[in-house]
């Protein structure tokens, strides 16, 4: 069974990826994520008591952490109001001139170092490990008993106070995160003898009829069977216009009703509506890591055992090939215990990603992955499928073409129009709105809707056939003939027109150098004019669903990133198979929406513009904290070998970039958040 807890008292990124490398090594479990972005464990196992036993393992590991099945009330980790006490105590003692005024002095150590004391104490017992913690007690401790009384308090004072800032960005991160995907809504109005009962959105079952009053959530995916009104689809689409919703229209749950009282029918229940599926997905996507995250993490497995060998080394040979005494010696090698924790470089990536991810996600972009997102700004080949895709899918007629001067418009409209209403075929729609007058339809008889050709029927002692060229014998190369007592009489041209923003979409992909394909079933002319009309840089047509996936195999190239955007049935093993698999979601089949990576919940293709936008800036935040951090790090180490670092500075330069690339992550949410 599959199993997600939140997990409390975890101090960074390096501790959390700690824990997840230990539990995939025990063969019984499997799948285990532990995301400190969003403090949640995820993992796979066949054992009844796991909370116990995963609890158990986490205690040993990193002590004071635990899993939580519910939500508590969560003590702050670290006090402020402690640490003004203990420098009060600090300055007390070491300013005024009394007997014992050393006590005072050693009272603020106590106070100042009894969280990192405990913490590695028990990490020390339980684990056999060091980590930050204790270096930092051995740092000032160190520094105190050198005479350097003032910055052994400052290096654990700043410690303390990184980690209370810290603490405070990482929680504002998540809430900012989880705002996201508040689209939930935990009951249900259900309808009984004229009156709405509440109940859980999880027990409404397909066909009850649930009422949605004003400023309420849509709780499942439903049609409407009563009353009208606009409804905010933002939370699902991304999009900020109203959009005006009447009897037989499909809603989708999470949609919030601004207007009057309408009443739905549900058509799914909760696990298989929109929201449930957004809030899975959203969930689960931090755990495919892009290459970034998972280098990083193994960069932070071997960062602090190096620094602690160079520091043993400082100590060592430092005095031996410079004028330094031992006592010196030991104050730069206490400098480099202070900065030798990696978590600035281990959070700012996991966390620059997830909040990417949930940016995307309110711009009604749901992407599954981490690598997908890093994958987004790479990209070198798109290749769209047409119908539905590049296009609206809801084909019209655009001519009517009369070969027989025995009809006029109307009466062959009307005979046409008359066999269409049978029809099951979604053409026949279509078909069906050539009629404007309010003539009476024609009595039709012999019925047949013929597969793959269209449809044969009786009015009076006319035999109409109504089809495929191959069904009617034509071999005229337009869409739809009407045949009439084996006559060809009519021909109708039917257009499927492009979608809205598509160009502007297509045209953005190329100016950032990506080569764009099409792939369609239709027929040559009709492809390649949508093509050119387009500026797309090849075409491909008359392909049939394999030939889709040969084609890509042959377009695509080794070390290439290429997307594949497509809604069907049809289009599923090519959305598996790509790099980047990109479906629809309002129109898209379930089954491309399942194998894709990527699904655009407006089918607005310039989602795609936006999540590359989202992706490169997302990077780029990544590099900038990667970079700072790095440098900073590297030049305070460099700088204590030499004596121009104090402890305090490296203290700073550790806890302080933690929380400074924790706050420069916002800049995502800040930046697509003005642009919305």
């Amino acid at each position: 069974m599959k199993y997600t807890y939140k997990i409390i008292g975890l101090d960074c990124a390096n501790c959390a990826k700690k824990i997840e490398d230990y539990l995939n090594k025990d063969k019984r479990f499997k799948d285990v994520v532990l995301n400190f972005s969003t403090s949640k464990l995820t993992y796979e196992t066949n054992i009844s008591n796991s909370f116990e036993v995963v609890n158990e393992i986490i205690d040993k590991l990193e002590p004071g952490a635990k899993l939580i099945k519910a939500k508590e009330n969560i003590k702050k980790e670290y006090s402020i109001f402690l640490v003004i006490i203990a420098l009060l105590f600090f300055f007390l003692g070491n300013y005024l001139d009394f007997k014992f005024n050393y006590i005072l002095v050693i009272i603020s150590y106590l106070i100042l170092l009894y969280k990192p004391f405990k913490k590695a104490l028990l990490m020390l017992i339980k684990s056999h490990t060091i980590n930050e913690n204790l270096l930092i007690v051995i740092s000032c401790i160190g520094a105190y008993l050198i005479g350097s009384k003032m910055e052994g308090v400052m290096v654990v004072t700043l410690y303390l106070i990184g980690k209370i800032l810290e603490e405070k960005a990482v929680n504002r991160t998540r809430r900012s995160i989880e705002d996201l995907v508040l689209i939930k809504q935990d009951y249900a109005n259900l309808k009984e003898n004229d009156k709405l009962k509440k109940i859980s959105v999880e027990n409404v079952l397909i066909g009850d009829i649930l009422g949605v009053k004003k400023g309420e959530k849509v709780p499942v995916d439903g049609i409407v069977v009563e009353g009208s009104s606009n409804v905010n689809t933002s939370s699902i689409t991304g999009e900020s216009e109203l959009l005006k919703v009447k009897k037989n229209d499909l809603v989708y749950s999470g949609y919030i009703n601004t207007g009057d009282l309408i009443y739905i029918k549900a058509t799914k229940k909760y696990e298989n509506s929109m929201v449930f599926k957004i809030l899975e997905l959203v969930e689960n996507a931090s755990n495919r890591k892009a290459s970034v995250e998972t280098n990083v993490s193994r960069l932070s497995r071997v960062y602090t055992p190096i620094i602690l060998v160079l520091a043993i080394l400082t100590y060592i040979f430092l005095p031996i090939i410079g004028k330094v005494s031992y006592e010196e010696s030991l104050y730069r090698a206490l400098t480099f215990l202070v900065i030798s924790c990696p978590c600035a470089i281990a959070i700012s990536v996991p966390l620059s990603y997830f909040t990417g991810l949930g940016v995307s996600s309110k711009k009604g972009i749901l992407i599954k992955g981490s690598n997908y997102l890093d994958n987004l700004s790479k990209l070198n080949k798109i290749i769209f499928d047409k119908t539905g895709t590049l296009t609206t899918g809801e084909l019209t007629v655009s001519s009517l073409k009369i070969l027989d001067n025995e009809y006029d418009e109307n009466e062959l409209i009307n005979i046409i129009v008359s066999g269409e209403l049978l029809s099951n075929h979604p053409i026949a729609s279509s078909i069906i709105k050539l009629k404007k007058t309010k003539e009476k339809t024609l009595k039709v008889s012999d019925f047949k809707e013929i597969e793959g050709m269209g449809i044969t029927y009786r009015i009076d002692d006319m035999k109409v056939m109504i089809g495929n060229s191959k069904l009617c014998n034509c071999k005229i190369d337009t869409d739809i003939h009407v045949n009439i007592n084996n006559k060809h009489v009519a021909s109708l041209i039917l257009t499927d027109e492009i979608k809205e923003n598509t160009k502007d979409a297509i045209d953005y992909l190329k100016e950032n150098k990506v080569e764009t394909f099409m792939f369609t079933g239709d027929k040559k002319e009709k492809a390649l004019k949508l093509g050119n009309s387009l500026n797309l840089d090849k075409v491909y047509y008359e392909m049939l669903p394999t030939d889709k996936f040969s084609m890509y195999e042959k377009v695509s190239k080794d070390n290439e990133i290429v997307a594949y955007v497509g809604d069907g049935v049809n289009d599923a093993p090519v959305l598996k198979r790509a790099t980047i698999g990109i479906s629809m979601g309002a129109l898209g089949s379930d089954a491309a929406i399942s194998v894709s990576n990527i699904v655009i919940m407006n089918d607005n293709l310039k989602s795609i513009e936006e999540g590359i936008k989202i992706s490169k800036y997302t990077n780029f935040i990544i590099k900038e904290n990667l970079i700072g951090a790095l440098s900073v790090k590297i030049l305070i180490l460099i700088s204590s070998i030499f004596g121009y670092a104090s402890m305090w500075l490296a203290v700073l330069a550790d806890t302080g970039l933690t929380v400074l690339c924790i706050l420069n992550t916002l800049r995502i949410i800040v930046k697509f958040k003005k642009e919305k």
